[in-house]
């Protein structure tokens, strides 16, 4: 038996940082995402010959070693190997099975689409499907986030595996304790339509660490540093601004609210823009562009642009000409799913 499963990546449109402690366990989180249909996916089976094999299969790393031998701090295979070892710890009473794990994912690290987070989603939903363990969203998200956050000490926020268990579009809200609230939002078909038409997602060709530019956000929280703080302020404001405006169907002001988002997001850390993004931004907004936004921690990845659909070749056309790629995507309604191949 083999079995297969795939969660997808997301756009965060507004509060992300928010959902970072210590400043929602202090003042309470918001953040507005939406799930899109580039994934990060798994592939498990049993072992052919009794080792247990981790492969990721877009970085072109793999390993085998006994069950009984394997470590979490596998280097770039860490996310694979802690995975295995916590669900062997809290389901299996301890048993590590022979198997064959596989992944990979239509993004880089580092991409600002919240790839490391959903591929631990999505190895979570493949071991649970192969295990018989019958988790719901809300289980999946929280043992990925303490997977990475905990088990691996890997600095991050708590959006991002709940954008990938749950898929669509969501307004979440982070508190204190780890408590966490998705509350999945019913966007008319045609805001959906334009938004996709209005969009660009623009791959600056540089991937980045986004535990330094975390770390940079955590310690201006937990100092009280007054102009990080109250951009934090502000972006949780802006999240539940873009939940109006998305319900309302005010693209307008979808738009304003995401370009606000971004100048108040740049004041949070130093690390979040360039002089790269900066010059980025200014040849879109002169060329079609009526807002822009560095997807994720910030400093490289993904950038999104919005623009009329009429301006859409001629912004991509100059974007193209600066050295990145476009990725053509689409919403998704679905979040993290598994099956079985016979």
């Amino acid at each position: 038996m083999i079995v297969r499963a795939r969660a997808p990546l997301r756009l965060g449109l507004a509060g992300g940082g928010t959902d970072v402690a210590p400043y929602c366990d202090l003042h309470g989180g918001f953040v507005m995402n939406a799930a899109i249909d580039k994934h990060a996916h798994a592939t498990i089976d049993a072992s052919p010959d009794g080792m247990l094999l981790l492969e990721a299969l877009d970085r072109g790393v793999s390993a085998s070693c006994l069950p009984g031998d394997l470590r979490a701090d596998a280097g770039p295979l860490q996310l694979l190997a802690g995975t295995y070892l916590r669900i062997s710890r809290d389901f299996l009473a301890g048993e590590r099975p022979p198997l064959r794990i596989r992944s990979w994912s239509d993004a880089p690290p580092g991409s600002g689409l919240g790839s490391s987070s959903t591929l631990v989603v999505a190895l979570v939903t493949a071991l649970a499907e192969y295990c018989n363990l019958a988790l719901g969203e809300y289980e999946v998200a929280r043992l990925a986030y303490e997977i990475e956050r905990v088990d691996l000490g890997l600095a991050g926020g708590r959006q991002d595996q709940y954008a990938a268990a749950f898929g669509g579009f969501n307004f979440m809200e982070f508190h204190a304790q780890e408590r966490v609230i998705v509350n999945p939002l019913r966007i008319k078909a045609w805001v959906l339509a334009e938004l996709e038409a209005s969009l660009l997602l623009y791959f600056t060709g540089v991937s980045r660490e986004s535990a330094r530019i975390i770390d940079e956000q955590a310690r201006n929280a937990r100092e009280g540093a007054s102009v990080s703080l109250e951009a934090m302020h502000q972006l949780k404001a802006e999240a539940v601004q873009m939940k109006e405006n998305l319900l309302q169907g005010d693209l307008a002001g979808f738009a304003r609210t995401l370009q606000q988002g971004w100048q108040a997001k740049k004041r949070m850390a130093s690390s979040i823009s360039n002089p790269m993004i900066d010059s980025l931004e200014a040849l879109a907004m002169d060329n079609g562009a009526r807002a822009t936004k560095v997807s994720g921690a910030g400093g490289g990845g993904f950038m999104m642009f919005v623009c009329d659909p009429v301006d859409r070749m001629r912004l991509s056309a100059v974007l193209r000409g600066q050295g990145g790629s476009l990725l053509d995507f689409h919403f998704s309604p679905g979040g993290a799913t598994a099956w079985r191949v016979p």
